[in-house]
């Protein structure tokens, strides 16, 4: 996934903590990234409340309780622009995991 950014909604709005946001090339890989994530959910024991999207593969949402991920494909992710809606919101800093480019300067979530 491209341009990941964490969004802290804590204060902004009562039933999720967090918004990550990416956008994938095309919609296999939006899916394909929404598999591995399901996948490392239940690896993890995680549980999910529910996923959205997934069939058209344009926006996918996972909704993790105190996380709800957000999957994009670059035209939707400009069209619904999340980043400015809740822009009032801090942004926490975003590291892949394996070298990626960290996002602002609020600590660190590691992997979401």
């Amino acid at each position: 996934m491209q341009d990941v950014r964490v969004i802290n909604v804590r204060n902004a709005l009562g039933i999720t903590d967090y918004f990550v946001i990416a956008s994938g090339r095309n919609p296999r890989h939006v899916k394909a990234a929404s598999d591995e994530l399901l996948r490392e959910l239940r690896e993890s024991g995680t549980p999910r409340r529910g996923i959205e999207g997934y069939r058209e593969g344009k926006w996918v949402l996972v909704d993790l309780s105190d996380v709800v991920v957000h999957l994009f494909l670059a035209e939707s992710r400009e069209l619904y622009d999340l980043e400015h809606l809740w822009g009032d919101c801090p942004s926490l800093e975003w590291s892949s995991g394996d070298g990626g480019a960290a996002r602002t300067s609020r600590p660190s979530l590691g992997r979401v």
